[in-house]
């Protein structure tokens, strides 16, 4: 096929950019900026911005498909303006080029946490769940997600076909801006003070960025596909990250209760945190205390898509972070050979 791409200079763009070149496909990429490095890849690059719907119409133009993985990860309440502009506008002009350049199909990568983020640590989330609007209305990252893609489902009609793909924590190699593997810095630079209350579910982003090709190719037009790895408590995640980084994780428990949870992360902001170095960003700590458990029976089933063994992705995103700069330690054992055993996504 030949299809667009937008976002194609992230974390999760750049892996599905390698998926496609291996599949023998025709990119063109959408970028702000010129990407040589892109174009020694056969990439058609194109300037342009998905706020700029004229620029997505030329690039769009001769294409059958279009990937549109464009975004921006921020836990910031000041970006909660640019966030809806990037997401949900820039989201209404992708769709509405593609629809004008005579695209067939347009997968959205989206994100679990429009659907999969509950205060019951037995809630497995599955694309049958309604978004829990209360909740994810206190976030500005996933409150832009969640109307991008109802703007996107919406946009399921009169001969085009769009699909959306949630996957949740994006963890693995080549996450250059830290968007996404950055908690992960935290805890092997023993940033983290203390073990918040909820549960974590994350996936391999190379298999997100499957997941995103096997949507276009069989996905249901207006469906949308969880996608995860491994669901476990944020303290059985810190504990298999120090088994496979050899770094020994926090013990001291965090309160549950968000409230708490609030005026604990401020206290450690504003006095404990200069004399031990360590910064707390008391958003993080708040979705920290909830449960983003997810079921990925249904790509499973109806993609045929599946996620390598969570160990795996832990170990290659430190030794990633390790090779490149950024962290180092001295006493730890690295031990890519250790098992992480969740509870079951699927």
């Amino acid at each position: 096929m030949r299809v667009l791409v937008t976002g194609a200079t992230g974390f999760l763009g750049s892996h599905l950019l390698a998926t496609l070149l291996a599949r023998g496909d025709q990119i063109v990429a959408l970028c702000r900026e010129e990407e040589p490095e892109l174009s020694d890849q056969g990439v058609t690059v194109k300037r342009g911005d998905v706020l700029d719907r004229a620029s997505v119409l030329a690039a769009a133009h001769g294409c059958e498909g279009v990937y549109h993985a464009a975004g921006k990860v921020s836990r910031l309440s000041s970006d909660a303006e640019e966030l809806y502009k990037l997401h949900v506008d820039g989201t209404r002009n992708v769709l509405a080029a593609s629809r004008e350049a005579g695209v067939q199909r347009v997968v959205v990568a989206s994100t679990s946490g429009t659907i999969a983020v509950s205060e019951d640590p037995e809630h497995i989330a599955t694309e049958r769940d309604e978004p829990p609007v209360a909740l994810i209305s206190r976030w500005p990252y996933y409150r832009a997600k969640l109307y991008a893609e109802r703007v996107a489902l919406e946009a399921n009609k009169n001969g085009l076909e769009v699909v959306c793909v949630n996957p949740t924590l994006l963890l693995g190699p080549g996450d250059v801006r830290g968007s996404s593997t950055d908690d992960v810095r935290r805890f092997l630079e023993r940033r983290i003070p203390a073990v918040p209350a909820g549960g974590i579910s994350f996936v391999d982003v190379r298999d997100a960025a499957v997941g995103m090709q096997l949507a276009m190719e069989k996905g249901t037009a207006g469906a949308r596909y969880l996608l995860g790895a491994c669901n476990l408590t944020i303290r059985e995640f810190f504990a298999r990250l120090s088994r496979v980084s050899g770094v020994r994780a926090p013990w001291l428990p965090m309160p549950r209760y968000p409230e708490l949870t609030r005026t604990f992360a401020k206290l450690f902001d504003g006095s404990i945190a200069p004399f031990l170095d360590a910064g707390v960003d008391p958003v993080s700590l708040e979705m920290a205390q909830y449960y983003w458990y997810l079921d990925s029976s249904l790509a499973e089933r109806d993609l045929g898509w599946s996620a390598r063994d969570p160990s795996k992705t832990l170990g290659d995103t430190i030794e990633d972070m390790r090779s490149r700069g950024v962290v180092w330690w001295s006493g730890a054992t690295f031990n890519p050979s250790f098992v992480a055993e969740g509870r079951s996504s699927t």
